[in-house]
């Protein structure tokens, strides 16, 4: 493909964009602008280089395909990719299009599971109790967990966050954890205020 003024101008900006989204996603995502007007030697910037890959490295198949084919999807997702060492990896493709409809370029993301596992393997022993164990306690108040799980489902039915909540939808809350009868746990504004992060006066003051 012959590259216009159009292609060098977008491919400039798209350079930005990967630098971008490489400080940002540093360092377990690898950032690879793909000059798809020149496939042989289509990488013209990489960051976070996980890959092992240099700038004027060829296209994948997957650029191939696109840089063929006007109508290859622009968007591809969270596919399961690989890294030439054996890492798993889950990898984004974004098709870049000039004006006329033809792929320029291919922004490529991918993102190295081999930490993110290791440290969901790490979390998931770290945070395990043992339910056989003959001691079971709480330093909680009794009915503190009632009430922060009603306050989850309270946000959620909201499609927000306990913290994220405005003054008229903790008045709405507290409505709602009175009718529970939740608002005569021991400690319950306490418990409320904490779990909100408001403090204990703006709780009274939703209360009314």
């Amino acid at each position: 493909m012959k590259k216009t003024a159009e292609h060098r101008n977008l491919l400039a900006q798209m350079q930005h964009v990967a630098e971008g989204l490489g400080k940002t996603l540093a360092p377990f995502c690898e950032v690879v602008l793909h000059d798809l007007t020149e496939p042989e030697h289509a990488i013209l910037a990489i960051h976070n280089n996980l890959s092992g890959r240099s700038v004027g490295a060829p296209a994948t198949e997957l650029g191939l395909a696109r840089a063929a084919d006007p109508a290859f999807e622009q968007v591809i997702a969270n596919y399961p990719n690989t890294f030439p060492d054996g890492r798993l990896a889950k990898s984004t493709s974004i098709g870049i299009k000039d004006s006329q409809g033809q792929y320029v370029a291919a922004l490529c993301m991918n993102v190295d599971l081999t930490v993110f596992r290791s440290l969901n393997t790490m979390l998931t022993q770290f945070g395990s109790v043992d339910a056989a164990a003959a001691v079971s306690e709480t330093m909680a108040p009794n009915g503190a967990d009632a009430i922060r799980v009603r306050i989850d489902q309270f946000a959620a039915r909201l499609g927000t966050t306990p913290r994220a909540l405005k003054a008229d939808e903790r008045k709405a809350l507290m409505r709602e954890l009175k009718e529970a009868g939740l608002s005569d746990v021991r400690r319950a504004m306490d418990i409320v205020a904490a779990y909100l992060n408001v403090s204990r006066a703006t709780v009274y003051n939703d209360a009314r």
